[in-house]
C-alpha cells in the first residue's frame, strides 16, 4: 500500500477507499522490526482480534516497537522514494547492458521491485541467483571486490529484485556490476 501510494503520488487513503479491509505491515519497506495494522469494519476487526487471540497471537509491552513503526511511517515517503529510485537505477543499468542473457521492461518498474527476464536456456533463474550470491576468487581478482547479491528466482524465466531501506545507492551499483560480471561469465 505504501509503495503504491508513493509511486502514484497519492495518499494511502485514496487507494484504500476502494477496499473493505486493509493490512499494512510496518516491517515491509518501513523499517520497523515488526508490527502490522489491520483496518476494516468494526465486526471484521473484532473477529480478526478474536482469532488472533484464539491462535495465541499478541505481544505485551510493545511500545518500543510501536515507536519504530511510527518513525517508519513518518519517513515512509522519503525512504520509499529512495528505494524506488535505486530499483529504477538498477533496471536502467540492466537495460543499458543490452545482454543476451537478461533484460528488463523499464515501463514495468514503478516501485521497489524489478523483474529481470532471463533469455535463453541457460542459466536458469535459480542458477543465475546462485551465481549472483556466490563470490569467486576470479571475481575478486577481476573486480577487486567480493559482492554477494541475493535475488529470488520468480518464475521459469524471471528473477525478482526488491529494494528496502537498508539497500543504498552504492549497494545498488555493486549489484548492477555483479550482474554485469555474471552475465559476461555466463556468455564466455
Amino acid at each position: 500500500l505504501m509503495n503504491a501510494a508513493v509511486a502514484q503520488g497519492v495518499e494511502p487513503a485514496q487507494i484504500a477507499q476502494h477496499c473493505d479491509s486493509v493490512s499494512l505491515c510496518f516491517s515491509k519497506g518501513l523499517g520497523a522490526p515488526c508490527g502490522a495494522v489491520l483496518a476494516g469494519c468494526r465486526e471484521f476487526v473484532a473477529e480478526a482480534w478474536r482469532l488472533r487471540k484464539l491462535l495465541g497471537g499478541g505481544m505485551r509491552q510493545v511500545g518500543v516497537l510501536a515507536a519504530a513503526a511510527c518513525l517508519g511511517l513518518l519517513h515512509a515517503e522519503e525512504t520509499l522514494r529512495r528505494d524506488h529510485h535505486n530499483a529504477r537505477r538498477f533496471a536502467e543499468g540492466i537495460h543499458v547492458l543490452d545482454s543476451p542473457l537478461c533484460s528488463v521492461n523499464l515501463a514495468a518498474v514503478e516501485t521497489n521491485i524489478v523483474m529481470v527476464n532471463i533469455q535463453g536456456a541457460w542459466p536458469s533463474p535459480a542458477e543465475l541467483c546462485d551465481r549472483l550470491g556466490a563470490v569467486s576468487e576470479e571475481e575478486v581478482a577481476e573486480t577487486g571486490q567480493a559482492v554477494s547479491v541475493l535475488l529470488l528466482p520468480w518464475s521459469a524465466r524471471a528473477v525478482r529484485a526488491v529494494w528496502h531501506r537498508n539497500v543504498s545507492a552504492r549497494d545498488t551499483e555493486l549489484a548492477r556490476r555483479k550482474l554485469e560480471f555474471v552475465a559476461r561469465k555466463c556468455q564466455e
